[in-house]
Formats: C-alpha cells, sequence, structure tokens
C-alpha cells in the first residue's frame, strides 16, 4: 500500500510557495503522493484559493519522487484540450509524477451554477466521459478527432509533446458509494477513488467495489484502489490496525486528509493558525504516523 495527502488548497493553504514547500516536507517525511483539490470558489465564502495545477508545477519543481495531481478535477468545467495541455506539461516538468483524479464535482450549484454553466449531473457526466476519451486521444500525441455530444475535434489535431507515462498519465475517477455508474466508469480508466455518501467505506465496502471493477473492467492492467479518510488523533499502531483490513480488501493507496475539520474546525470558515499548525505537523509525521514502517509498500 502506498500513502498520500489530499489537501485544499484554501485560506492559508491558498499560497503557491507554501504549497511547494509542503509537497517537499511531504516528500522528505516519506508520503507517496501529494493532491490537492481543484475548485473555482470555497461555497461562495470569499476564502482564498489557489490554482491547483499552477500550485503542482510549483511542488514538482521542489519534489522529486513523490508523486502529483488532484483529487478531485470536475472535468466538465473545463475545455479537455486544455486540461490535455495542463497534465502534460506536468507530467513532463515532474519527470512523469503526475496522477489526474477526476468525477462531476460538487457542490454543483457553486462550481458550476454560479458561473453560467450546466449544473446538471446527467450533463455533467457525459462531458466527463466525453473529456476522458478526448484527453486519452490528444495524450496519444497521434491525429485525433472527436464527434460527440459536447465536444467536437475536426479535423484531427495532434498535440505534442506526449506525457513521459506511458500508455497515459493515470486516470482515477471517483464517485459516492454505492452509485454503481462512477465505479463502472472507473473500470474503464485506472483507478477508483470512491467516497462514501455517509460515514466511511469500510473493508467490505471495498470489496463490493472491486468486485464490480472485476466484473466491468477487461485486461490486467495495473489498477488502483484509492482511499480517502482522515485518522488523525490515531495512535500509530491503532491507524496500523485500522488500515490492515483496507489493504486486505484491495487498497492500494491510502490517501490521508489533512483538512480543518480532521482537527477539530470548520472546512469552510476561517482556519485557526492552531489548527493549521497541526495541519501541517500531521504532514510532516509523514506515513509512520500511520503505522508505516520504513521499507514498507
Amino acid at each position: 500500500m502506498r500513502y498520500g495527502l489530499s489537501l485544499p488548497p484554501f485560506a492559508q493553504f491558498a499560497d503557491p510557495a507554501l504549497l511547494a514547500r509542503l509537497a517537499r516536507d511531504a516528500e522528505d517525511a516519506g508520503w507517496d503522493g501529494f493532491f490537492l483539490w481543484d475548485h473555482m470558489i470555497s461555497r461562495n465564502t470569499g476564502t482564498p484559493i489557489a490554482d491547483a495545477w499552477v500550485a503542482l508545477a510549483a511542488a514538482a519543481m521542489a519534489t522529486r519522487r513523490i508523486r502529483l495531481g488532484t483529487l478531485i478535477t470536475p472535468v466538465a468545467r473545463r475545455h479537455p484540450w486544455k486540461l490535455a495541455r495542463e497534465t502534460v506539461t506536468l507530467d513532463r516538468l515532474s519527470g512523469g509524477r503526475a496522477i489526474l483524479g477526476v468525477g462531476l464535482g460538487s457542490p454543483p450549484e457553486w462550481e458550476f451554477a454560479a458561473f453560467g454553466e450546466d449544473p446538471d449531473a446527467r450533463v455533467r457526466a457525459q462531458k466527463l466521459d466525453e473529456g476522458l476519451a478526448i484527453l486519452d486521444g490528444l495524450w496519444r500525441g497521434e491525429p485525433f478527432a472527436f464527434a460527440g455530444a459536447h465536444y467536437r475535434l475536426a479535423p484531427p489535431v495532434t498535440f505534442l509533446p506526449r506525457p513521459v507515462q506511458t500508455p497515459r498519465i493515470p486516470i482515477w475517477v471517483a464517485g459516492n458509494w454505492p452509485n454503481k455508474p462512477p465505479i463502472r466508469r472507473a473500470a474503464r480508466w485506472d483507478g477508483v477513488c470512491p467516497e462514501a455518501k455517509e460515514g466511511r467505506l469500510s473493508p467490505d465496502d471495498w470489496r463490493a467495489i472491486l468486485a464490480l471493477v472485476r466484473e466491468t473492467r477487461a485486461g490486467d492492467a495495473p489498477f488502483d484502489a484509492v482511499h480517502l479518510d482522515s485518522l488523525a488523533g490515531l495512535a500509530p499502531r491503532k491507524a496500523a490496525e485500522h488500515i490492515a483490513p483496507y489493504a486486505e480488501a484491495g487498497v492500494t493507496w491510502w490517501i490521508e486528509y489533512i483538512t480543518p475539520d480532521a482537527f477539530g474546525a470548520e472546512r469552510y470558515k476561517p482556519w485557526p493558525d492552531a489548527i493549521v499548525e497541526q495541519m501541517v505537523a500531521r504532514l510532516r509525521e509523514g506515513p509512520s504516523a500511520l503505522g508505516r514502517r520504513q521499507g514498507d509498500v
């Protein structure tokens, strides 16, 4: 199992220079992944927000090993060709360390409707599927055309350079379990990063999710099962005991939330400096705080 972090680039974390330093600290502490939320606004609260892709580029320049990406990018909110250019640039800048987490995006009333875009879930799902097909096609670096309900590329266009990673930059697909369509969508790509509609996913939930993936997925290419959670407050031994059943169920990545609510504050209100200090301290503890011993993978 690999261990990563998920941070909202909000409030005090909206400083891209700070995010780059935190990415370096995370790498030094032994984390395997550094992931940022990708939002336009924070529920219209006036909270400062950094652009995830610009911040990840800064993080790429400050690190050498750690994987970098978004959890998640609402593909329907971007032109897929612009996202293709951003992701390829990050992958090459980082030497092949980019991961693209994707989903519908929430809350739709702020992320979409507030800017005059269609918040309808079905439309966003259609745009997501078309956008992923376009990303995959453009990343190949060969003449590519596309005609869908929402996007059209004609005549064929060629995007160069290609990503460092082959066959493509890994795509992880998010969704709310027990909704099955997002899991089936994820099975067509490189990983699944679901969340529970209520509470947290259990190891039994993961067994059901991965059973559905196996039913849907063709071939035996590597596939990541990405669990997002927070174990702040648990001692490392207890954290390791909590994580072990997830690993047995097939989870390949444990992503620890570094968010104010994990430390007793409110996510969408100003973050107390004392809470930010706890968040940074948790990041700097590394995955040893979750019971990972040196040399574990």
